[in-house]
């Protein structure tokens, strides 16, 4: 298991949360097991960006991302040089500490699919 603080979110977590992650389980799947209903709205299959979280430490010790994640990453809200989708971020046992962003681009919830 390796920890995870989760900085504290308005709506998803507003006192934050340290929790014990599943290493070789994406960091999304993770959060949503320990009661952090961060947004997925492609079900984790790499097709939107309502799960991008930004890796505050541990971002190195990552495996670096695809193509397709950067790809979609460039069109996420809050981007920043240690962003990453949560559902394509494998946890390993190295710590880390998340930020949740405020806003997402969810073009379904809005809408505008």
């Amino acid at each position: 298991m390796t920890r995870v603080i989760v900085l504290p979110h308005p709506e998803l977590c507003p006192d934050g949360a340290v929790i014990e992650a599943r290493e070789g389980e994406s960091l999304c799947q993770n959060l949503l097991e320990n009661g952090i209903a961060i947004e997925h709205a492609c079900e984790m299959s790499c097709a939107c960006t309502t799960c991008h979280v930004v890796v505050r430490e541990g971002f190195a010790a990552l495996a670096p991302s695809d193509e397709v994640e950067d790809d979609l990453l460039d069109k996420a809200w809050g981007l920043e040089p240690n962003s990453r989708l949560s559902c394509q971020t494998i946890v390993s046992g190295t710590p880390l500490m998340i930020e949740i962003p405020r806003y997402s681009i969810n073009m379904t919830k809005e809408g505008k699919h």
